[in-house]
């Protein structure tokens, strides 16, 4: 049974202690999902809740991913709000219509008078042979629904606290969570009463470029900066966590740009509409006289993820893609050669994963 006098946590931990802390505080409140209660609880983020809620709260289904989100919109028409877990973003592309017309837009055509309080747990997978069918990062397709708030922790705290704040809302909300980030360890400040929905995080402060990203990214914008400090290079990040893609803060971003002028968005999703394509359209129109050149996109390519270990040697976006970016623009005339820290295999993210998949 976890506790919450540890010093760290697993982000897994965190998830399992949210959700945990929601079904106490609300009795109405049920989990479900495929997997919800087998051995492994979804990576560990479900242990031990059917034995603490009991069958009637927590609960396998079968493989029915459009059933599972008609479900929860049914309880949710009845007040009961529900936290619906899908074990790979990939498999819930089967619910998108009972997503799309009817729990996002149920609020808006009976003039907001039935809320529809559902959170959906969406993983996503890299790495390992996931392939093309099990590692896609939507979260630019989900923002484009009318109705939706689309969250993404990056580290425990956030986690603990984006997805006890999803439970309370009283409208659909995509939480997606990234396979690779299950077992980062970070603190959490369990008496914080930060609203996180709608609000980015500046992860660590600079001066000379604002590099903007989310999820497993912004880990490899951590190492940019741990790289340039390593090899005392005086060249200042300031590293922004996106946290909630919608609603989605502009603002910290422009405040940003007035002290570096320069921006950088390093997207996990694919390059064609992607969402750093929507921050770089917003910053040019509202704050374009803040920008002192183009802003930089940096996605992953608009092909499937290859599920090949050898195809995949080259094809995610990391740490070295983002220091030959920044290359182009600001040692374009100065030869750099950089001391890197093992950072070990392109398929493990860090020392903290160990699998499965």
């Amino acid at each position: 049974m976890l506790n919450k006098k540890k010093k760290l946590y697993k982000m897994s931990e965190a998830i399992n202690l949210a959700l945990i802390d929601s079904l106490k505080i609300n009795k109405k409140l049920f989990c479900f999902g495929l997997g919800i209660n087998d051995p492994k609880r979804i990576f560990g983020t479900t242990t031990e809740l059917v034995e603490r809620f009991g069958h009637k709260r927590v609960f396998d289904t079968p493989t029915a991913e459009n059933g599972m989100t008609g479900y929860s919109i049914g309880a949710a028409l009845k007040g009961c709000p529900s936290v619906a877990t899908h074990q790979r973003v990939d498999f819930f592309l089967l619910a998108m219509d009972q997503l799309v017309n009817s729990a996002a837009k149920w609020h808006y055509m009976f003039g907001d008078k039935t809320p529809i309080p559902i959170t959906i747990r969406l993983i996503v997978g890299k790495g390992w042979g996931q392939g093309p069918t099990h590692s896609q990062h939507l979260h630019s397709w989900f923002c484009h629904i009318p109705g939706l708030k689309v969250v993404c922790p990056t580290n425990p705290n956030d986690a603990y606290h984006l997805l006890k704040q999803s439970i309370k809302d009283p409208n659909p909300v995509i939480f997606l969570e990234h396979r690779w980030l299950h077992n980062s360890l970070s603190k959490i400040n369990f008496k914080s009463n930060e609203k996180m929905i709608g609000k980015s995080k500046v992860v660590s402060k600079g001066s000379n470029l604002t590099l903007v990203s989310s999820s497993n990214l912004v880990i490899e914008c951590l190492k940019v900066k741990e790289i340039f400090k390593l090899n005392k290079i005086k060249f200042d990040i300031e590293i922004i966590d996106i946290r909630s893609y919608k609603p989605f803060d502009l603002k910290t971003i422009a405040q940003s740009l007035k002290k570096t002028k320069y921006l950088m968005v390093v997207d996990p999703g694919f390059q064609s509409c992607s969402f750093a394509s929507e921050i770089i359209s917003e910053i040019s129109t509202q704050y374009f006289d803040l920008l002192k050149s183009p802003p930089i996109k940096l996605t992953n390519y608009d092909i499937p993820e290859p599920t090949s270990h050898f195809y995949t040697s080259n094809f995610y976006l990391d740490y070295k893609k983002i220091i030959k970016e920044i290359k182009k623009i600001f040692f374009k005339r100065k030869k750099l050669s950089l001391k890197i820290p093992n950072y070990g295999h392109h398929d493990i993210p860090g020392d903290w994963f160990n699998g499965p998949f």
